[in-house]
């Protein structure tokens, strides 16, 4: 057990979805697996086991920004044995050219974060997702005739940002939306040698002003949720 989770060995599978409200890990494990349990409710995170077209897949909460998501995904890697972690969660366009439930496969992750401190390099880091997982994103979205956007994405430490233009530089520099997990995601994930992957849907746009609401985005991004559990 860590002081966040209360799960016992053996618990969580090796593969497990990051949905990073808690309520969305709820709404995946009652309609989408099968034989599910309850491995942890600490602080309201809550985290099922159970199985997917027979094979054993977790999805657990990882909370809102880099902080959280740094101490789930480090937790469920180091204590665990996690080895594929995949992100589902929501963003903001940045690019125009993308449409409310689009999906967006994060390539690789730029920051504003200071996450990447703690690894004393002497430069920037580029922190991107796993080759292996994202072949098979790919593999899968064909198989279920899915369109996706792959590309880079932004992590962002602040929702409301008093530089409310600073999201264009992002956007000249081809960065396709928004997000606040992925970057800690991918840089916990490449220091302890394991996979990882950002799958998001775009809940809103710099662009136009239509939005999804919270039931929305808890329980209507099925695509994403589908696409997944394919590769899981």
């Amino acid at each position: 057990m860590t002081p966040h989770n209360r799960a016992i060995e053996g618990e969580i599978a090796e593969t497990v979805l990051m949905p990073g409200d808690p309520l969305r890990a709820k709404f995946i494990a009652e309609n989408f697996l099968e034989d599910v349990t309850l491995f942890n409710d600490v602080r309201g995170m809550l985290g099922y086991t159970g199985t997917y077209k027979g094979k054993k897949v977790s999805v657990m909460g990882s909370g809102m920004g880099v902080p959280s998501i740094g101490i789930y995904s480090y937790e469920l890697i180091h204590f665990y044995g996690v080895k594929n972690l995949i992100r589902i969660g929501s963003c903001g366009a940045y690019s125009d050219k993308l449409k409310l439930y689009d999906v967006v496969v994060g390539m690789a992750a730029s920051t504003d974060s200071n996450f990447a401190h703690q690894y004393k390099l002497d430069g920037t880091y580029s922190a991107n997702c796993s080759w292996e997982l994202l072949r098979k994103t790919y593999e899968a979205s064909k198989e279920q005739n899915i369109d996706i956007n792959v590309g880079n994405v932004f992590c962002s430490d602040i929702f409301y940002n008093a530089s409310p233009e600073d999201w264009k530089k992002w956007a000249q520099m081809g960065v396709l939306a928004v997000d606040m997990e992925s970057y800690a995601l991918y840089c916990n994930a490449n220091y302890a040698g394991v996979n990882a992957i950002t799958i998001l849907t775009v809940s809103d746009s710099f662009h136009f002003k239509e939005i999804t609401t919270p039931e929305e985005r808890q329980n209507s991004f099925t695509t994403m949720m589908k696409l997944a559990l394919e590769i899981a």
